[in-house]
């Protein structure tokens, strides 16, 4: 979240600069490549550790107890939703 933080200081979603901005964060802010590498690898592992626990949900039987694996389900889909619209919807309109 912090590093999320940091990007959207220098970020701007402007069709004609959004595109600039992302190399401006990369060769003008201190450490912005770093910055940027560590926002994208914090959510691939994010997603990893969801993955992984869904796999043991499933070894260990927890979809038995349905309304606890249908709350899970939701905050999937609404943590795939958040995802979605905050880093392909951008680049879609870079």
């Amino acid at each position: 979240i912090l590093t999320g933080l940091f990007l959207a200081m220098h970020y701007t979603s402007d069709i004609a600069t959004a595109f600039s901005s992302v190399a401006h964060i990369c060769r003008d802010v201190n450490y912005g490549w770093l910055i940027r590498n560590m926002h994208a690898n914090g959510a691939s592992f994010f997603f990893i550790c969801i993955y992984l626990h869904i796999g043991r949900g499933l070894y260990y039987g927890s979809y038995l107890y349905k309304e606890t694996w249908n709350i899970g389900v939701i905050l999937l889909l609404l943590v795939m939703m958040t995802a979605f619209v905050g880093y392909v919807l951008p680049w879609g309109q870079m």
